[in-house]
């Protein structure tokens, strides 16, 4: 790449706070003096935004030159190993949707469910990360992001659950060569689980209707036929 304006001249020329970008590289003047380079630039249709260093660790223009290099000769990789019949890499957001179809032509179980942990936790995280570049990092940074906004173990592991049944299938109807990533579940409590008796739960519909709150037989019979923990319910009904 040719560089104009992003050269070591006009670098040291900036004042704390100014930017400079080119070619889908910035560079920032800290407050502190110091300096620092990102990278935005799309990479096979999918946006690579990452910050690269500050000068003070030896960061450099050219590295951030060679991060994009590296990156698009990662994707080309990818594509050179696509398995027979593939002619792009999937994301994991398009993947989702094929994934989806595919499982009701199959006659797979829990459909609703893996549709609902996917959409709306795991997508929002990793939709844009192509199938063959999803890794362990991604899978333990996922981890930490979901326990640290409130998730119990047991959901996170359902939601992984999901993750790693759409890999397998991926590999088994030969959209990716090989799972790229290792998908360790969250430790979960051992907990007395009890089970309601047919009658228990005729009673307990009965009393449902009854109550003041309109909205109580819904999230009783929702919890029932999908044995769903309450936060989950509850967030069905905010989404």
């Amino acid at each position: 790449m040719k560089f104009s304006k992003l050269t070591r001249i006009n670098i040291r020329k900036l004042d704390a706070s100014e930017v400079i970008t080119e070619h889908g590289i910035t560079f920032e003047r800290l407050i502190n003096g110091d300096g620092r380079f990102t990278v935005n630039v799309m990479v096979d249709g999918v946006r690579v935004h990452r910050v690269i260093g500050k000068e003070s660790e030896g960061v450099t223009r050219e590295k951030a030159e060679e991060y994009i290099s590296q990156a698009r000769s990662d994707s080309r990789a990818g594509r050179l190993n696509l398995p027979t019949g593939r002619k792009v890499v999937l994301t994991l957001q398009k993947a989702v949707g094929e994934y989806i179809t595919k499982l009701e032509e199959e006659g797979g179980k829990d459909i609703a469910s893996k549709k609902r942990r996917l959409n709306q936790h795991v997508l929002p995280m990793l939709g844009n990360k192509p199938l063959p570049q999803i890794s362990t990092f991604d899978i333990e940074r996922y981890k930490k992001y979901r326990k640290e906004n409130g998730a119990s173990n047991g959901t996170v592991n359902r939601e992984l659950a999901a993750l790693s049944h759409l890999l397998n299938k991926a590999m088994e109807w030969r959209w990716i060569p090989h799972k790229t990533c290792i998908i360790r579940l969250l430790k979960e409590e051992s907990g007395r689980i009890i089970y309601l008796t047919q009658e228990q739960i005729i009673r307990l519909l009965e009393v449902a209707t009854q109550d003041q709150n309109p909205h109580i037989y819904l999230f009783i019979m929702i919890g029932l036929e999908t044995a769903m923990r309450r936060m989950e319910i509850l967030s069905i009904a905010n989404s």
